[in-house]
């Protein structure tokens, strides 16, 4: 694996607060990672002027909303996503295979295979069985997590968010062409803040994830296009 390639693998966390702030971090980051993750704060925030501010230097972007409602809301503001030129868009699995499937053959009838990536959420990063429990779900964290993973893709989804504690029971259920984007993933220099689900970038990688979102490990970092170089490094040396 090379060092663009690995790069490429990085998405990395916009968790900023205006545009000015994007700006900043995506000129900073421009050719250390391959994408920009837009997500509900500062979408809500900026709204799709975030999008465009980070496209205005190339960058690509996954909207990270996580969509979770009705079947014909989901699937226009999904629309709505893709009309605004992202590379990856999310919803949450748990909205059912009728809402995903919607999804899915709204933006194919609009884009045909230009659409973007889509993926469904499992089960978020910060969840415990405990965290289950306490909503009515009485199965185990990684059994969800491999049935939503089936179900996204029976549903037509490109692939899913899960912990990379469970990238190897979703590739055995779903095969090597189904996608895992990775949250929950912090180098051995960074602290663990507030995911329980963890593995370093390098194992993620090895285990078969796709790309990882990586926020404050390198937001919070003295120099960060340094932490972002040593997280493409670790990858590399990693997967030899």
């Amino acid at each position: 694996m090379t060092l663009e390639y690995a790069r490429k693998k990085i998405i990395f966390a916009l968790d900023v607060h205006g545009l000015d702030d994007i700006d900043r971090w995506v000129e900073a980051l421009a050719g250390k990672v391959g994408m920009f993750k837009v997500g509900k704060e500062l979408f809500t925030s900026c709204g799709p002027a975030a999008v465009k501010a980070v496209q205005r230097f190339g960058g690509q972007v996954f909207l990270d909303l996580k969509y979770h409602d009705i079947p014909n809301t989901v699937a226009h503001a999904m629309l709505e996503a893709a009309r605004l030129g992202v590379q990856v868009a999310n919803l949450h699995a748990l909205g059912g295979a009728e809402m995903m499937e919607n999804t899915v053959a709204l933006l194919h009838k609009e884009f045909g295979n230009d659409r973007p990536k889509l993926l469904a959420v499992t089960i978020l990063t910060s969840s415990t069985e405990e965290t289950l429990r306490g909503v009515g779900i009485e199965h185990p964290v990684q059994d969800m997590v491999v049935r939503l993973a089936k179900l996204a893709q029976n549903s037509g989804m490109d692939g899913v968010v899960a912990s990379p504690l469970e990238i190897s029971l979703i590739r055995a259920a779903c095969g090597p062409d189904f996608l895992i984007v990775t949250p929950g993933v912090r180098p051995g220099f960074a602290a663990l803040d507030d995911q329980k689900r963890i593995m370093t970038p390098a194992e993620a990688v090895k285990n078969g994830a796709d790309y990882l979102v990586i926020g404050r490990p390198i937001a919070k970092a003295d120099d960060p296009r340094t932490a972002a170089d040593l997280i493409a490094d670790e990858i590399v040396m990693g997967c030899k």
